[in-house]
């Protein structure tokens, strides 16, 4: 299972520097190592799977065999989501959060309204963005 370069990551880097946004990738300065760093707007962003990070949506479903490692797995997951959001935003950083469900799934957006979401969210003040 890649952890890098996968395919919502490519598809939402491509569409970023088409709109002219250069960033760096997955400093391992910064914590949790995140997919898009774009310095000139003290913001970064993860690129979420549904499953691994345990999101609320259709895309997510608790796995029938070895749930209690599972379990432990994908709430640990949550957990250090939650704390590496913190750390970021006590260090200065605005943090944008993209799931996959937004790029695919039954409750998926059109692509360039995702990317105008990012788009404006990157020319505004606002700390964080969920989409």
């Amino acid at each position: 299972i890649k952890s890098r370069n996968t395919k919502p990551e490519l598809t939402i880097r491509r569409e970023l520097y088409a709109r002219g946004y250069r960033y760096r990738l997955h400093s391992p300065a910064l914590p949790g190592k995140p997919d898009v760093i774009l310095r000139s707007r003290n913001a970064v962003i993860f690129i979420n799977g549904c499953f691994w990070h345990g999101h609320d949506c259709d895309l997510f479903k608790w796995p029938g065999t070895n749930p209690d490692f599972w379990r432990t797995k994908i709430e640990g997951n949550r957990k250090r989501d939650k704390k590496v959001v913190k750390e970021l935003t006590e260090l200065g950083w605005r943090v944008g959060v993209i799931w996959e469900c937004s790029l695919r799934g039954k409750k998926r957006e059109p692509l360039m309204e995702v990317i105008d979401k990012i788009s404006i969210w990157l020319s505004s003040e606002v700390n964080q963005l969920s989409i």
